[in-house]
């Protein structure tokens, strides 16, 4: 299934964007997205009109409201949705039926029924699908990307990728939906590991995974909700093995349980291994242990790391000019299918095959300026 298809609606210059969502993280997409010359927000909406009013007085965006009024101002062209996870599929299919494109934050949907809908009806529209992350275009894993496309490890044989952290709930000031279905560690921190994965390795062809819940509640330790319990609804260790269909394996750990916290991903290959930085990161440089050598080499990244929101900047280029986004609704269904794939075998750990998925994904050029106007 692809959904590249119209370049755009005939216009020129910026991209016209609206942003739907006006919580946590849509400040860190707002900096970047109201400095980007290539775009224009000229509309914030949310559930909460007052806190979306408030959104755009803070970043100077001249509109803003409730959802189905932004959605029909003609100027806006593409709908950056930042909703909780259990609306991305609502206000996707809301946004596509409405004649915009739209990227969206992850997962693509709760379920790959869901995102599948989505795409089709894009599909069916002319417009586009894009979704986060977008932390694979950040120089460390595009630097990782092009040293693994260009020989650097030899043939990649396997791959370990771990999160381990204490989980969120005592700093995050509501952090019931990250503990709720479609969450968890495998569905928030997931698509950054699986997509970085799947950048440097390749589409996934099956998996196998156990998962383990250490509490059946937790208690939020900060903002106006500090001491509230709230349930757990998934596992919160979950560990996962893939086969890759271009031949490599990998181990991966996803975790809310460890009071040891871990990032890490390392691609071994026929004539070394990869230290990969930090997926849910932009930057940081890579490391490369050769066999036989003592010290590891360390290799700086290069490409931009200025965060949240190159996705959608590259997505807004490639519908002027018809070249297909990086960050793209079929990517993130595939990633979308490893996760459900790892969930359901979890229950039963056997192996189960992920949908078929064959789109290479090439990488940003080195001097790509997400603040050079292009358009």
């Amino acid at each position: 299934m692809s959904e590249i298809g119209g370049g755009g609606t005939g216009r020129s210059g910026p991209v016209s964007v609206a942003v739907i969502g006006a919580g946590n993280i849509s400040s860190q997409y707002l900096r970047n997205l109201t400095r980007f010359p290539d775009l224009k927000v000229v509309a914030i909406a949310d559930l909460d009109v007052e806190r979306a009013a408030a959104a755009a007085a803070e970043f100077g965006v001249p509109a803003s409201g409730p959802v189905a009024e932004i959605l029909a101002l003609p100027e806006v062209e593409l709908v950056v949705n930042l909703t909780i996870p259990a609306a991305h599929a609502e206000v996707a299919l809301a946004a596509v039926s409405a004649g915009k494109h739209v990227y969206g934050e992850k997962p693509l949907a709760l379920d790959p029924a869901a995102a599948r809908s989505v795409l089709t009806e894009a599909a069916a529209r002319g417009v586009r699908v894009g979704n986060a992350p977008d932390t694979f275009l950040g120089a460390g894993l595009q630097s990782a990307l092009r040293a693994v496309t260009s020989g650097l490890i030899g043939t990649p044989v396997a791959a370990n990728a771990a999160f381990q952290s204490p989980g969120p709930e005592s700093w995050h000031p509501s952090p019931e939906f990250l503990f709720a279905h479609g969450a968890g560690p495998l569905f928030d921190m997931g698509p950054y590991y699986l997509t970085a994965l799947v950048s440097l390795l390749g589409p996934v062809g099956a998996v196998a995974a156990s998962g383990h819940k250490a509490r059946e509640s937790r208690v939020i330790g900060s903002g106006p909700k500090a001491g509230t319990a709230f349930p757990v609804e998934v596992p919160t260790h979950v560990m996962a093995l893939l086969e890759f269909r271009g031949g490599a394996g990998a181990t991966t750990t996803f975790s809310f349980d460890s009071p040891l916290s871990r990032q890490s991903i390392e691609i071994t290959g026929t004539e070394g291994t990869l230290l990969v930085p930090d997926p849910n990161q932009f930057d940081g440089n890579l490391r490369l242990r050769r066999p036989g050598v003592q010290e590891a080499e360390e290799i700086p990244a290069t490409g931009t790391d200025i965060g949240r929101g190159i996705g959608v900047l590259d997505m807004a280029r490639a519908l002027r000019t018809g070249a297909a986004h990086r960050a793209s609704g079929d990517l993130a269904l595939h990633v979308l299918d490893v996760m459900t794939a790892i969930a359901a075998s979890a229950q039963g750990a056997a192996f189960l095959d992920v949908p078929a998925w064959t789109e290479k994904l090439e990488a940003l050029p080195e001097g790509w300026d997400p603040l050079e106007a292009t358009l």
